[in-house]
Protein backbone atom coordinates (compact mmCIF):
# COMPACT_ATOMS: atom_id res chain seq x y z
CA UNK A 1 0.00 0.00 0.00
CA UNK A 2 1.41 3.36 -1.02
CA UNK A 3 1.85 6.01 1.63
CA UNK A 4 1.92 9.73 1.05
CA UNK A 5 3.15 12.20 3.59
CA UNK A 6 2.34 15.88 4.00
CA UNK A 7 4.36 18.01 6.36
CA UNK A 8 4.49 21.66 7.23
CA UNK A 9 7.85 23.33 6.87
CA UNK A 10 10.07 23.04 9.92
CA UNK A 11 13.12 25.02 10.97
CA UNK A 12 15.38 26.33 8.25
CA UNK A 13 17.33 23.32 7.00
CA UNK A 14 20.20 25.51 5.84
CA UNK A 15 20.95 26.61 9.39
CA UNK A 16 24.03 25.19 11.03
CA UNK A 17 23.10 23.89 14.48
CA UNK A 18 25.81 23.37 17.05
CA UNK A 19 27.36 19.93 17.36
CA UNK A 20 25.30 19.24 20.50
CA UNK A 21 21.99 20.44 19.06
CA UNK A 22 19.32 17.79 18.51
CA UNK A 23 18.41 16.97 14.92
CA UNK A 24 15.41 15.40 13.25
CA UNK A 25 17.29 13.07 10.93
CA UNK A 26 20.70 11.51 10.45
CA UNK A 27 21.38 9.88 7.09
CA UNK A 28 24.13 7.24 7.21
CA UNK A 29 25.68 6.76 3.77
CA UNK A 30 28.30 3.99 3.45
CA UNK A 31 30.66 4.62 0.54
CA UNK A 32 33.16 2.28 -1.05
CA UNK A 33 34.57 3.15 -4.49
CA UNK A 34 31.60 5.36 -5.41
CA UNK A 35 33.56 8.37 -6.74
CA UNK A 36 31.68 8.55 -10.03
CA UNK A 37 28.23 9.07 -8.52
CA UNK A 38 28.39 9.73 -4.76
CA UNK A 39 28.12 13.50 -5.29
CA UNK A 40 24.87 12.93 -7.21
CA UNK A 41 23.47 10.96 -4.28
CA UNK A 42 24.54 13.57 -1.73
CA UNK A 43 22.90 16.32 -3.77
CA UNK A 44 19.71 14.28 -4.14
CA UNK A 45 19.48 13.46 -0.42
CA UNK A 46 20.20 17.01 0.72
CA UNK A 47 17.76 18.53 -1.76
CA UNK A 48 14.95 16.25 -0.55
CA UNK A 49 15.57 16.93 3.13
CA UNK A 50 16.02 20.67 2.56
CA UNK A 51 12.69 20.79 0.74
CA UNK A 52 11.00 18.91 3.59
CA UNK A 53 12.34 21.36 6.17
CA UNK A 54 14.03 18.81 8.42
CA UNK A 55 17.07 19.58 10.56
CA UNK A 56 19.48 16.87 9.47
CA UNK A 57 23.03 15.66 9.05
CA UNK A 58 24.48 13.35 6.43
CA UNK A 59 27.26 11.09 7.71
CA UNK A 60 29.25 9.83 4.73
CA UNK A 61 31.30 6.83 5.88
CA UNK A 62 34.18 6.11 3.52
CA UNK A 63 35.05 2.42 3.88
CA UNK A 64 38.72 2.77 2.85
CA UNK A 65 37.91 3.35 -0.82
CA UNK A 66 40.71 2.78 -3.32
CA UNK A 67 39.46 5.39 -5.80
CA UNK A 68 38.78 9.12 -5.38
CA UNK A 69 35.65 8.64 -3.26
CA UNK A 70 37.17 10.21 -0.15
CA UNK A 71 38.31 13.27 -2.13
CA UNK A 72 34.78 13.76 -3.50
CA UNK A 73 33.34 13.43 0.00
CA UNK A 74 35.78 15.97 1.41
CA UNK A 75 34.73 18.48 -1.26
CA UNK A 76 31.07 17.84 -0.41
CA UNK A 77 31.85 18.37 3.28
CA UNK A 78 33.36 21.78 2.48
CA UNK A 79 30.39 22.87 0.36
CA UNK A 80 27.56 21.54 2.53
CA UNK A 81 27.49 22.18 6.31
CA UNK A 82 25.16 19.21 6.87
CA UNK A 83 27.69 16.72 5.48
CA UNK A 84 30.23 15.10 7.76
CA UNK A 85 32.81 12.64 6.45
CA UNK A 86 34.12 9.72 8.49
CA UNK A 87 37.07 7.88 6.94
CA UNK A 88 37.68 4.30 8.06
CA UNK A 89 41.31 3.24 7.91
CA UNK A 90 40.58 -0.24 6.54
CA UNK A 91 37.79 -1.80 4.56
CA UNK A 92 35.39 -3.24 7.15
CA UNK A 93 32.14 -3.75 5.23
CA UNK A 94 28.84 -1.92 4.92
CA UNK A 95 27.61 -3.25 8.27
CA UNK A 96 30.54 -1.73 10.13
CA UNK A 97 30.08 1.58 8.32
CA UNK A 98 26.38 1.68 9.23
CA UNK A 99 27.08 0.77 12.85
CA UNK A 100 29.74 3.48 13.18
CA UNK A 101 27.46 6.07 11.58
CA UNK A 102 24.45 5.13 13.69
CA UNK A 103 26.42 5.38 16.91
CA UNK A 104 27.62 8.84 15.90
CA UNK A 105 24.14 9.98 14.85
CA UNK A 106 22.51 13.00 16.50
CA UNK A 107 19.16 12.67 14.77
CA UNK A 108 16.18 11.14 16.51
CA UNK A 109 15.57 9.18 13.30
CA UNK A 110 18.37 7.40 11.45
CA UNK A 111 18.16 6.63 7.75
CA UNK A 112 20.24 3.97 6.03
CA UNK A 113 20.68 4.06 2.29
CA UNK A 114 23.28 3.34 -0.39
CA UNK A 115 25.35 5.58 -2.66
CA UNK A 116 25.00 3.50 -5.84
CA UNK A 117 21.91 5.18 -7.40
CA UNK A 118 19.73 2.09 -6.81
CA UNK A 119 17.40 3.57 -4.17
CA UNK A 120 15.05 6.55 -4.66
CA UNK A 121 16.72 8.70 -2.02
CA UNK A 122 14.47 11.62 -2.89
CA UNK A 123 11.77 9.69 -1.01
CA UNK A 124 13.67 9.69 2.29
CA UNK A 125 11.37 12.41 3.72
CA UNK A 126 8.41 10.04 3.17
CA UNK A 127 10.01 7.35 5.33
CA UNK A 128 10.85 9.90 8.01
CA UNK A 129 7.35 11.37 7.86
CA UNK A 130 5.74 7.97 8.42
CA UNK A 131 7.75 7.52 11.62
CA UNK A 132 6.95 11.00 12.88
CA UNK A 133 3.23 10.61 12.20
CA UNK A 134 2.79 7.15 13.74
CA UNK A 135 4.36 6.61 17.16
CA UNK A 136 3.51 2.89 17.06
CA UNK A 137 5.93 2.27 14.17
CA UNK A 138 9.63 2.03 14.99
CA UNK A 139 11.05 1.36 11.54
CA UNK A 140 9.99 2.06 7.94
CA UNK A 141 11.53 -0.03 5.17
CA UNK A 142 11.59 0.85 1.49
CA UNK A 143 10.10 -2.35 0.03
CA UNK A 144 11.44 -2.93 -3.47
CA UNK A 145 8.91 -3.77 -6.16
CA UNK A 146 11.50 -5.34 -8.51
CA UNK A 147 14.90 -7.01 -8.45
CA UNK A 148 17.59 -5.30 -10.55
CA UNK A 149 20.73 -6.71 -8.97
CA UNK A 150 23.32 -9.02 -10.46
CA UNK A 151 22.74 -12.83 -10.60
CA UNK A 152 18.98 -12.24 -10.79
CA UNK A 153 18.15 -15.84 -11.76
CA UNK A 154 19.88 -17.06 -8.61
CA UNK A 155 19.15 -14.15 -6.27
CA UNK A 156 15.38 -14.07 -6.68
CA UNK A 157 14.64 -17.69 -5.66
CA UNK A 158 17.35 -17.71 -2.99
CA UNK A 159 16.08 -14.49 -1.40
CA UNK A 160 12.50 -15.79 -1.58
CA UNK A 161 13.46 -18.95 0.32
CA UNK A 162 15.39 -17.01 2.96
CA UNK A 163 12.54 -14.52 3.33
CA UNK A 164 9.99 -17.31 3.80
CA UNK A 165 12.17 -18.89 6.48
CA UNK A 166 12.42 -15.50 8.21
CA UNK A 167 8.64 -15.00 8.00
CA UNK A 168 8.03 -18.39 9.59
CA UNK A 169 10.51 -17.69 12.34
CA UNK A 170 9.07 -14.28 13.29
CA UNK A 171 5.46 -15.23 12.54
CA UNK A 172 4.56 -12.35 10.21
CA UNK A 173 4.99 -11.33 6.56
CA UNK A 174 8.15 -9.48 5.52
CA UNK A 175 7.75 -7.83 2.11
CA UNK A 176 11.46 -6.99 1.88
CA UNK A 177 13.92 -8.58 4.27
CA UNK A 178 17.14 -6.88 3.18
CA UNK A 179 16.30 -3.54 1.62
CA UNK A 180 19.13 -1.05 2.03
CA UNK A 181 16.75 1.94 2.34
CA UNK A 182 15.16 2.25 5.77
CA UNK A 183 14.48 4.73 8.57
CA UNK A 184 14.23 3.85 12.25
CA UNK A 185 14.19 5.41 15.69
CA UNK A 186 17.74 5.69 16.99
CA UNK A 187 16.73 5.03 20.60
CA UNK A 188 15.01 1.76 19.66
CA UNK A 189 17.89 0.52 17.50
CA UNK A 190 20.65 1.36 20.00
CA UNK A 191 20.59 -1.98 21.93
CA UNK A 192 20.89 -3.96 18.69
CA UNK A 193 23.82 -2.17 17.07
CA UNK A 194 26.30 -4.54 18.67
CA UNK A 195 24.61 -7.39 16.82
CA UNK A 196 25.28 -5.96 13.36
CA UNK A 197 27.67 -8.07 11.27
CA UNK A 198 30.25 -6.29 9.10
CA UNK A 199 28.74 -7.23 5.73
CA UNK A 200 25.53 -6.75 3.75
CA UNK A 201 23.48 -8.92 6.12
CA UNK A 202 23.40 -6.02 8.60
CA UNK A 203 20.11 -4.88 7.03
CA UNK A 204 18.66 -8.36 7.56
CA UNK A 205 19.87 -8.23 11.16
CA UNK A 206 18.18 -4.94 12.01
CA UNK A 207 14.93 -6.20 10.46
CA UNK A 208 15.00 -9.46 12.41
CA UNK A 209 16.04 -7.72 15.64
CA UNK A 210 13.07 -5.35 15.47
CA UNK A 211 10.51 -8.01 14.52
CA UNK A 212 11.80 -10.56 17.03
CA UNK A 213 11.54 -8.00 19.81
CA UNK A 214 8.00 -6.85 18.93
CA UNK A 215 8.92 -3.52 17.31
CA UNK A 216 6.51 -2.66 14.50
CA UNK A 217 7.85 -2.16 10.99
CA UNK A 218 5.97 -0.42 8.16
CA UNK A 219 6.77 -0.86 4.47
CA UNK A 220 6.78 1.76 1.73
CA UNK A 221 6.82 0.38 -1.84
CA UNK A 222 9.73 1.83 -3.85
CA UNK A 223 11.31 1.39 -7.25
CA UNK A 224 14.77 -0.15 -7.35
CA UNK A 225 17.16 0.96 -10.07
CA UNK A 226 20.16 -0.60 -11.73
CA UNK A 227 23.34 -0.24 -9.75
CA UNK A 228 25.94 2.30 -10.82
CA UNK A 229 29.46 0.91 -10.77
CA UNK A 230 30.55 -2.59 -9.85
CA UNK A 231 28.48 -4.64 -7.42
CA UNK A 232 30.14 -5.81 -4.20
CA UNK A 233 27.55 -8.58 -3.75
CA UNK A 234 28.91 -12.15 -3.89
CA UNK A 235 26.06 -14.55 -4.40
CA UNK A 236 27.21 -17.72 -2.60
CA UNK A 237 28.99 -16.02 0.29
CA UNK A 238 26.41 -13.32 0.95
CA UNK A 239 23.37 -15.61 0.49
CA UNK A 240 24.89 -17.98 3.06
CA UNK A 241 25.50 -15.06 5.43
CA UNK A 242 21.91 -13.84 5.02
CA UNK A 243 20.51 -17.26 5.92
CA UNK A 244 22.93 -17.71 8.80
CA UNK A 245 22.09 -14.28 10.17
CA UNK A 246 18.35 -14.95 10.05
CA UNK A 247 18.82 -18.13 12.09
CA UNK A 248 21.23 -16.39 14.44
CA UNK A 249 18.76 -13.59 15.16
CA UNK A 250 15.96 -16.03 15.96
CA UNK A 251 18.26 -18.05 18.21
CA UNK A 252 19.22 -14.80 19.92
CA UNK A 253 15.65 -13.66 20.54
CA UNK A 254 13.41 -16.76 20.31
CA UNK A 255 15.33 -20.05 20.35
CA UNK A 256 12.21 -22.10 21.11
CA UNK A 257 10.78 -21.11 17.73
CA UNK A 258 13.74 -22.65 15.94
CA UNK A 259 14.47 -25.68 18.11
CA UNK A 260 11.18 -26.93 19.54
CA UNK A 261 9.71 -28.17 16.21
CA UNK A 262 12.80 -30.35 15.72
CA UNK A 263 12.62 -31.49 19.35
CA UNK A 264 8.96 -32.50 19.11
CA UNK A 265 9.55 -34.23 15.78
CA UNK A 266 12.39 -36.34 17.19
CA UNK A 267 10.49 -37.17 20.37
CA UNK A 268 7.42 -38.12 18.35
CA UNK A 269 9.51 -40.28 16.06
CA UNK A 270 11.16 -41.90 19.07
CA UNK A 271 7.80 -42.72 20.68
CA UNK A 272 6.40 -44.12 17.44
CA UNK A 273 9.52 -46.21 16.87
CA UNK A 274 9.38 -47.46 20.46
CA UNK A 275 5.81 -48.68 19.96
CA UNK A 276 6.86 -50.39 16.76
CA UNK A 277 9.88 -52.04 18.43
CA UNK A 278 7.86 -53.32 21.39
CA UNK A 279 5.17 -54.64 19.05
CA UNK A 280 7.61 -56.51 16.81
CA UNK A 281 10.14 -57.45 19.48
CA UNK A 282 8.53 -57.47 22.96
CA UNK A 283 10.62 -55.89 25.74
CA UNK A 284 13.31 -54.78 23.28
CA UNK A 285 14.10 -51.31 21.97
CA UNK A 286 16.40 -50.83 19.01
CA UNK A 287 19.56 -48.76 19.50
CA UNK A 288 18.52 -46.22 16.87
CA UNK A 289 15.21 -45.69 18.68
CA UNK A 290 17.02 -44.80 21.89
CA UNK A 291 19.40 -42.49 19.98
CA UNK A 292 16.54 -40.62 18.31
CA UNK A 293 14.72 -40.17 21.61
CA UNK A 294 17.84 -38.99 23.45
CA UNK A 295 18.72 -36.58 20.63
CA UNK A 296 15.27 -35.02 20.96
CA UNK A 297 15.70 -34.66 24.72
CA UNK A 298 19.12 -33.06 24.33
CA UNK A 299 17.93 -30.53 21.73
CA UNK A 300 14.86 -29.76 23.84
CA UNK A 301 17.02 -29.18 26.90
CA UNK A 302 19.28 -26.85 24.93
CA UNK A 303 16.24 -24.96 23.63
CA UNK A 304 14.88 -24.45 27.15
CA UNK A 305 18.30 -23.39 28.46
CA UNK A 306 18.75 -20.94 25.57
CA UNK A 307 15.28 -19.52 26.17
CA UNK A 308 16.09 -19.05 29.87
CA UNK A 309 19.24 -17.11 28.92
CA UNK A 310 17.28 -14.97 26.46
CA UNK A 311 14.61 -14.11 29.04
CA UNK A 312 17.25 -13.09 31.57
CA UNK A 313 18.79 -10.48 29.23
CA UNK A 314 17.71 -6.87 29.79
CA UNK A 315 17.43 -6.10 26.04
CA UNK A 316 14.64 -8.64 25.40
Amino acid sequence: MNHTTTRTAGPDATAQPGRDSPLDVTVVLPCYNEAAHVQTEIDRICAALDAAGYRYELLAIDDASTDATLDVLRMAELSRPQVKVVALHRNSGAGTARRVGTRMARGDIVVWTDADLTYPNERIPELVGMLREDASVDQVVGSRTSEQGSHRLLRIPAKWVIRKIAEWLVGQPIPDLNSGLRAFRRSVAAPYLRLLPPGFSCVTTITMAFLSNQHDIAYLPIDYGKRAGKSKFRFVTDAYRYLLQVLRMVMYFNPLKALMPLTLALLGLGVAKSIFDVTVHPLRLATNTIMVFLTGLIIGSLALLADLIVRSRPDV
